[in-house]
């Protein structure tokens, strides 16, 4: 079986938040147009649907590195804030944006709190970037046959 361990990442989210954008549950909130990932952000994020790429990421990031919790995600979505002529600091990202998505894929049944060391993918979850993962190798396979050995 391939996992997202064996996939490349970019083509993986792309998929996740195209399969996202038709589960009821996922949903971009109003407030996102408007608003920043963090205090390192100087403008809002390019994409007008950035919230199922977020959420599509945040679900790889949790099958690789669960049990992972929100403090964790906050500083690695974070970024470096430049101040002036003196070297950039870290600054997390801002919290809302990953505690609102991890909310709805917890209602859509794909994440789930695991004690109190944070968040993990249910079999559902698991299955379902399974699934991505293999039908994503298999193209990837046509085109370069050496690939086809994970399958």
């Amino acid at each position: 079986m391939t996992t997202a361990h064996e996939v490349p990442q970019e083509i993986l989210i792309s998929r996740l938040a195209d399969h996202l954008r038709h589960v009821s549950q996922v949903s971009q909130p109003q407030w996102t147009a408007f608003a920043k990932t963090g205090s390192h952000a100087s403008k809002q994020p390019i994409e007008k649907d950035w919230w199922f790429t977020r959420c599509a990421s945040l679900l790889r990031k949790i099958y690789i590195h669960g049990p992972i919790g929100v403090s964790q995600l906050e500083s690695d979505y974070g970024g470096r804030k430049e101040i002036g002529y003196y070297v950039g600091h870290h600054r997390d990202a801002g919290g809302s944006a990953i505690r609102k998505a991890i909310q709805q894929l917890e209602s859509a049944g794909l994440v789930a709190k695991h004690e109190k060391r944070g968040r993990i993918l249910t079999s559902k979850g698991v299955s379902l970037l399974d699934r991505q993962s293999t039908e994503i190798l298999k193209e990837l396979a046509k085109t370069k046959p050496e690939l086809a050995r994970y399958l």
